[in-house]
């Protein structure tokens, strides 16, 4: 038997800390986690999950007036936000639930504590006051939402708090033009809320590729989104139920509420970081190498906490590799490239490879094949929404390096689309493959002409 306590010790209890945990002890690893809000981290509690709800709920507005195009009429429709938020906290409730079972059933030990480390083989359990030795430590903390400070920044609230307003507000102000802003901005509007996006740059979704940038912020704007860049905020004064914003581009204005989402920072304060002689950052984010081992050997570190891509699916595949590495005789170094992503804004992004601005840095020449077409549904709904899809093609392989798509589903695709990407399809491959026919996807393996190289 070993003279510490557990073989591992967990710290933080999210989608990564999880998996690691519990493949960790399948391998017959003594393992503990430990959790100090609840378990499922960011994506289940406050993110990922509880966000794409809000999303279901806002697209409703456009599919009751998709309807009369078809024949429906739809009378009498109204919306309680009460009733959303509890459905979401039951759902999130249930699933906090399952992670904890899971683990159990797998032979961890679980506790639900804020735990800090106290050297490179201990750590404290606080709400117990007692103190747990283990031969390895994974740091699986995650992030939180950073506010910069301000004059005034006090009175924002970020995605956390925005999943449980006692109400909606009339108006809302969305500071930050990332997926989380953007994802907000739409849920907000679609949900009936005067909305105001507000960004300090001269595009949304900085690192999309421009030809998504651009046609998703006119999709935006046509929905009722009002989206200011390069607008860089000054200072946020409440006026009895409102709050004035102040702007370095022009005058002041009122908003209902002000929410910031300009970006997330690893939460590693108070965590005991130096205690152990672990090297961060200037941002925070844990050094790790491709095996997630920080610079003191024994002790690891996945997913937000090390700032290497921020995204569920990835701190998952990370402690799966991570379990496999050190407790399965299985090195793992997870790659990063080409990994599908999606933004759940109306319409809709999916994302996988490189952007065109990035291919044209990357490589001597490339092929260009773009289509923006109106959706079959809308051909009756009477919406003028657009649909893009685009692929990047190096021309002297034929490979395909990126994929884009805006419309319905187009998360969906992406996910698909992730495999042959990431199997290096060619050109050629897409154009030998049959289209499922009628659907907006055929669109991806039917399109031959050029439009730049």
């Amino acid at each position: 038997m070993s003279d510490y306590d557990y073989d591992l010790f967990v710290i933080g209890g999210g989608s990564g800390g999880v998996r690691a945990a519990r493949i960790a002890s399948q391998y017959g690893a003594r393992v503990a986690i430990a959790e100090e809000y609840r378990y499922g981290g960011t994506c289940v509690i406050r993110g990922c999950v509880p966000k794409k709800l809000f999303v279901y709920a806002s697209h409703f507005a456009d599919e009751f007036a998709d309807a009369a195009g078809f024949g429906w009429t739809v009378e009498g429709a109204s919306f309680d936000w009460p009733t959303l938020v509890a459905n979401k906290d039951l759902e999130i409730e249930r699933l906090s639930k399952i992670y904890v079972t899971n683990l159990e059933k797998a032979g961890v030990e679980v506790f639900r504590s804020r735990a800090e480390m106290r050297d490179a083989h201990t750590v404290e359990l606080i709400s117990e006051s007692r103190k747990i030795t283990a031969e390895r430590i994974l740091i699986a903390v995650g992030a939180a939402p950073y506010v910069p400070e301000f004059e005034g920044s006090v009175h924002a609230i970020t995605s956390n708090e925005a999943f449980h307003l006692d109400q909606l507000p009339q108006s809302i102000t969305i500071v930050g033009g990332g997926y989380i802003a953007v994802e907000f901005a739409c849920i907000f509007n679609g949900l009936g809320v005067d909305t105001t996006l507000l960004y300090r740059g001269e595009q949304i979704l900085r690192g999309f590729d421009d030809d998504l940038r651009n046609h998703l912020a006119e999709e935006m704007a046509k929905k009722g989104i009002t989206v200011h860049t390069g607008a860089h905020v000054e200072s946020i004064k409440q006026n009895g139920d409102h709050f004035t914003v102040a702007t370095d581009t022009g005058k002041p204005f009122d908003t209902g509420l002000v929410m910031y989402a300009t970006g997330r920072w690893p939460k590693i304060e108070g965590l005991g970081l130096d205690n152990a002689g672990i090297e961060v950052r200037d941002d925070g984010a844990v050094i790790v190498n491709g095996f997630s081992q920080t610079n003191v050997p024994n002790i690891y570190a996945i997913g937000d906490v090390t700032h290497r891509m921020n995204l569920t699916p990835v701190a998952i595949r990370e402690g799966h590799a991570f379990a496999d590495t050190v407790y399965g005789d299985k090195p793992t170094a997870v790659d990063h490239d080409n990994i599908a992503t999606a933004v759940f804004s109306q319409p809709e992004l999916g994302t996988v490879g490189l952007t065109e601005a990035k291919a044209r840095e990357t490589y001597d020449e490339i092929d260009i094949y773009r289509s923006v077409f109106r959706p079959m549904k809308h051909t009756l709904s009477g919406s003028d929404e657009k649909m893009l899809m685009k692929l990047i093609v190096d021309a002297t392989t034929d490979k395909v390096l990126g994929c884009h798509i805006m419309g319905p589903d187009a998360g969906e695709m992406a996910q698909i689309l992730g495999i042959a990407v990431k199997m290096g399809a060619t050109k050629a491959d897409f154009d030998a493959t049959i289209a499922v026919h009628p659907t907006a996807a055929e669109e991806l393996v039917t399109m031959r002409e050029k439009v730049a190289g």
